[in-house]
Parts: structure tokens; C-alpha cells; sequence
């Protein structure tokens, strides 16, 4: 992670080029045959046979267990990883790569829900889901779990080898233990929100590191948090170590985690994974990495409440590419948002960081919470410098990435890292809102007790949301529900009859963050305005989050049947009727 320039990823490239000779192999690590053509190489381990394309490099992890398992490069590891892997700090891109190791406890521990499990006498799993950029498979009748990265451009590729897979007579069936992420159990918990409260040093590598090294760098060094890559399909490397287990280990032990998601980049880089130039997709783009950042914390057991940060790559700043950015983050934290997360932004100070500070006030785009900047000033503070303000982000809302690229070594254990400085704390947590309920209708008709159906979901879901719980939403309209409804009622001094008619869907519907939006304006604040003007106005108003012309003219009537000032801009007096059920 950091602000790299395009040529240093070039010369990584020519490196290893010239590593690429580490694999031939010989039973019992892994073995390479002739190529039955031009194009491809068979490589077999544990039993387990594929034809990976003759440019992918081959590795050996039985004679090279601490290789970096890394994927800006097409590449196949087989054996069993390290604990301690040889990794430069700073991997980021993706091409395509493929992991093959035993089945144990341990990579066990890695397994998720969308994890696929061959059927018995086959290699191959056809319908095996595509998460976050990684498609899992545990082929037990080989002893293996199958872990294969790829980007959008490669998922065919990748999707190919896997389905050559074989078995030889040298398979040998070991089940998946059932002590995974994806065995129903429930995951262990970090001790609270991450990074929480906390000033002082930290650090960040490519891959978590393993429970000793953690231990000897806790005993040792100056550092008491840590960045992990958590997410993103265009994370660089793998992690081998990261798991809900290890989570618990090092939160229980008192160090504080800055979870990282890699995704997207901006569109004016050269990047092969980039966000759309079109504000509105971007934004969307970024509402889906959030929700894939959402799942994998909450399959670590990191809490709600915690920061999660979108690592953005330096790019040359144009006015499209900054709006591209900007509404890509604004999907990302209203989506974190939506789930009680807090919103993190890691970049270049002199690119993303800047940009966002220029936009600070800007009603059209929703603001991150934290702000993570890489400048290598060697300055250990949380001072921007003429990046950004000093009022911006200025609550303990700062992460410095103040040096980069250095290996350090403490009770033996040697890793190279990124130097970060922190001042962060937990501030007030978004409350969680109703992801996964349809809140978009062409009308909000009367719903009271007794009804059911989805637009009774969307009512629960906003009642729980303005914290007057109705229990979990189910869709049936029941005792619990009338009884939050009259809460939230009387709160907004409404009629309390525990009907959820076209004031309280109103008040309901616009609940939420006031920021000024006008034609021209996108994001999660437009589309609740449309919510409840469609109810308010007993029409329907095309919800779909950018301000247009449709929607200026549904605020103005709305303004003039409520005796507001009629300009079309939604301003704090807009809103306030909006929230009071006017």
C-alpha cells in the first residue's frame, strides 16, 4: 500500500522474471510434466492436477515455504505456507494466481460460507461462487483447498484451470475439518471496535504476520497496531495467517488493527481494476466493495463500530477522475454506514487525500470518517501539512503512513513494512440502517397492524434504524411493531396510533444525515429525499439517487404545499419538515 509510481511496479515485474526459476519439482512437493501443448504445463500435488498456462510462474513451497504468495503475477503456489512469508510491504494489483495447500486446521481456518466442495470422485466444482475476487474450493478427495484469485479480465481464465483439474492415483481423501469461517460456528470476536482509541505507532504489511513474529514485534517494538488486508479482489497478496482466531489472538493481546480493503482504482491511473468514470456507477461500484468489506470483517469477528479503509493508489488528479473518486466513496460509506461502520480512506496526501479535503463541506458527496494519507515526511504526527486543513478530520480521525518500504526485526522476526502514526478514536458509530430490505417503491401506501409484506419489512427496518425496535423485520406488522411505531411517533409528535400512514412514512423515510443536496447532487442523501417526497407527495418520484430535474420540481411543489421558501434547494428547513412528518 502506498503512493508508488507506476514504474516501480515495472521493475517488481522484471524481478520476478528472474525468480521464476524456482520450480521444478519431483515428487513428494509438487510436479511439473511436459506440456501436453505450446500453451500450458500440468502441475500435480497431493494428488491434485491442473494445466496452468506456461507463463505462470510455478513455486514450490516445500522447498521455498516462505515465498510471498503474491498475485501481480500469474503464479501457482503449492504446499503449505509458512508461518512467516518473505513479503515487501507494499503489493498492490492483481492479476491472476492460484494457491493449492493440504487440507488442515489450519487452512481450515480460512474457509468461508461460499467456500465449494467438490463431490466425491471429481476435482472440479462448476458452480463454485466467486467472492471478493476469490473463488474457494475444497477438493477432499485430493486433501486440498484450492484458494484462486482474479481480477474481472482473468475470472474465465482462472474459472479454466480450475475446471482441468484431475485426480491421479496419488489422491488421498482428507475431509475439510469443520472449524472454518464457513462451519455454521459463530466467529470469534475482536475485542472491540477497531483501531478503537488509541495514539501512538503502528505498522502495515502486506500479509498479516504470524502469531510468533506478533509476539516477539509486541515484546519488542515501538509499534502497538497493525495494518491488515482484510478485502478487496485487488489485493496483492494472500494471507495465509489471517484468520477470525488470529483476530481474537492479537486484539486479545492488545493490539489495535486497521482493516484495509483493496478494490477499485481511480479511472485516471493505469491500473487494470478501475472504478467507472460515471459518478453515479462509481458510487454503486462503491456501495458493493463496502458490502464485501462488511462480510469478510464480519466473517474476522471485527465488530460494528469499527473503521474499514478504502485504499485508493496515488493517481494525477482531473476533475472527472476526482468525481469518479469522490462518489466511489460516497457508496462506500454510506454502505458502511448502513451496516454501523465507520468509513476509512487510505491514499496519497498529495492525490485522493487532497482531493477529499477539497471537497470537504460539499454536500453532494458523503464525507469518510477517517482519513489514512501516506506522506513520508519521516515525521511521526498526524499533521497534514498544506494537504489538508488542520480543522478537517480533526477528532481523532487521522492515520499517517509516514514512511514506507523499510524492514525492521525484533526477537528474530524480520518484516518489512510501512511506518504508520495514529490518532483515531471510536467517535459516534453510524447505527446500523436495513441493508438487505427494499426500501424503494413507486408508492407508500398505509400499513398498520395486521398487514404484511415488504413495505411492512421496509417500516420495521426504518423504525429500528431510528432506534425503536420492533423486533427483527419479518414482514408481519404485529404487536411489536405497533408499538415501536407509536414511539417513534411520539417522538416526532405526530399522531401516536401506531398506523404508519403518509407522515410517518414521511418522517421515516427521511430520516438520517441533513447535508444540502440541489440538482446536480447524488448519493444516499438523494435517495431518501425521493423516498419521502414519493410519500409525501402521494406520487411517485423516480428514486435513484441523482438530483435532477424530476426532483427539483417535486421538492418545489413539495416546498409550496408546505408554505417553505420554494427554490428547489433541500436545506435544513426542507429537511426539518421532511423529518417531522410535514
Amino acid at each position: 500500500m502506498s503512493s508508488r509510481n507506476l514504474w516501480r511496479a515495472r521493475a517488481t515485474t522484471a524481478v520476478l522474471a528472474l525468480l521464476a526459476g524456482i520450480g521444478a519439482f519431483s515428487v513428494p512437493g509438487p510436479a511439473l510434466a511436459d506440456s501436453p501443448t505450446e500453451t500450458r504445463q500440468t502441475v500435480t500435488y497431493h494428488g491434485y492436477r491442473i494445466e496452468v498456462p506456461t507463463d505462470w510462474r510455478v513455486v514450490d513451497l516445500t522447498e521455498n515455504p516462505r515465498a510471498c504468495l503474491r498475485f501481480d503475477s500469474p503464479a501457482v503456489y503449492m504446499g503449505e505456507p509458512a508461518d512467516q512469508n518473505d513479503c515487501p510491504a507494499r503489493v498492490v494489483g492483481r492479476t491472476a494466481g492460484i494457491v493449492v495447500e493440504p487440507l488442515t486446521a489450519r487452512s481450515a481456518g480460512r474457509s468461508t460460507a461460499s467456500t465449494a466442495r467438490t463431490p466425491r470422485g471429481k476435482a472440479t466444482a462448476p458452480a463454485a461462487t466467486s467472492s471478493d475476487g476469490t473463488i474457494q474450493i475444497a477438493v477432499e478427495d485430493a486433501g486440498v483447498l484450492v484458494t484462486a484469485a482474479h481480477t474481472p479480465g482473468t475470472e474465465s481464465l482462472v474459472r479454466g484451470v480450475l475446471g482441468s483439474a484431475e485426480l491421479t492415483a496419488g489422491a488421498r481423501r482428507t475431509e475439510l475439518p469443520r472449524t472454518g469461517q464457513g462451519s455454521g460456528a459463530a466467529p470469534l470476536a475482536a475485542a472491540g471496535p477497531q483501531p478503537g482509541s488509541y495514539l501512538g505507532k503502528g505498522f502495515d504489511a502486506c500479509t498479516a504476520p504470524s502469531q510468533a513474529a506478533m509476539n516477539a514485534w509486541q515484546a519488542g517494538s515501538p509499534y502497538s497496531a497493525v495494518g491488515v488486508y482484510i478485502s478487496g479482489s485487488f489485493r496483492g497478496c494472500a494471507q495465509p495467517n489471517l484468520t477470525a482466531s488470529w483476530v481474537t489472538n492479537q486484539t486479545g493481546n492488545g493490539w489495535r488493527l486497521i482493516p484495509i480493503d483493496v478494490g477499485r482504482q481511480a479511472p485516471c491511473t493505469n491500473y487494470s481494476l478501475k472504478m467507472s468514470n460515471d459518478p453515479a456507477t462509481a458510487r454503486s461500484q462503491g456501495v458493493t466493495a463496502a458490502a464485501g468489506a462488511v462480510t469478510a470483517a464480519s466473517n474476522l469477528g471485527i465488530p460494528a463500530g469499527s473503521a474499514l479503509y478504502s485504499d485508493i493508489e496515488a493517481y494525477t488528479s482531473t476533475a472527472s477522475c476526482k468525481a469518479a473518486v469522490l462518489s466511489y466513496l460516497s457508496g462506500w460509506t454510506e454502505r458502511l454506514h448502513s451496516s454501523g461502520y465507520l468509513s476509512g480512506f487510505y491514499s496519497s496526501a498529495a492525490s485522493g487525500i487532497r482531493d477529499a479535503a477539497g471537497e470537504y463541506g460539499n454536500g453532494a458527496y458523503t464525507r469518510v470518517d477517517h482519513i489514512f494519507y501516506a506522506w513520508w515526511n519521516g515525521a511521526a504526527d498526524t499533521d497534514t501539512g498544506s494537504y489538508v486543513p488542520s480543522t478537517h478530520w480533526s477528532d481523532h480521525q487521522r492515520i499517517h503512513q509516514y514512511a514506507g518500504e523499510v524492514t525492521e526485526s525484533y526477537g528474530g522476526y524480520s518484516i518489512n513494512i510501512d511506518r504508520d502514526y495514529l490518532d483515531v478514536g471510536t467517535g459516534t458509530p453510524p447505527q446500523p440502517g436495513c441493508t438487505g430490505a427494499n426500501l424503494d417503491f413507486t408508492a407508500y401506501p398505509t400499513v398498520r397492524g395486521g398487514s404484511t409484506g415488504d413495505l411492512v419489512k421496509a417500516a420495521q427496518c426504518l423504525l429500528k434504524a431510528a432506534g425503536h425496535d420492533p423486533g427483527t423485520p419479518d414482514g408481519i406488522f404485529g404487536p411489536d411493531t405497533t408499538t415501536a411505531a407509536r414511539d417513534f411517533q411520539a417522538g416526532k409528535q405526530l399522531t401516536a396510533d401506531g398506523v404508519v400512514g403518509p407522515r410517518t412514512w414521511t418522517a421515516l423515510l427521511s430520516g438520517g444525515t441533513t447535508p444540502t443536496v440541489r440538482n446536480g447532487s447524488t448519493g444516499e442523501a438523494v435517495s431518501r429525499l425521493q423516498r419521502a417526497l414519493t410519500a409525501a407527495l402521494g406520487r411517485t418520484v423516480g428514486i435513484d439517487g441523482i438530483f435532477g430535474s424530476g426532483t427539483t420540481q417535486a421538492v418545489r411543489d413539495y416546498q409550496s404545499s408546505r408554505g417553505l421558501g420554494v427554490d428547489g434547494i433541500v436545506g435544513p428547513g426542507t429537511w426539518g419538515a421532511l423529518q417531522s412528518g410535514r
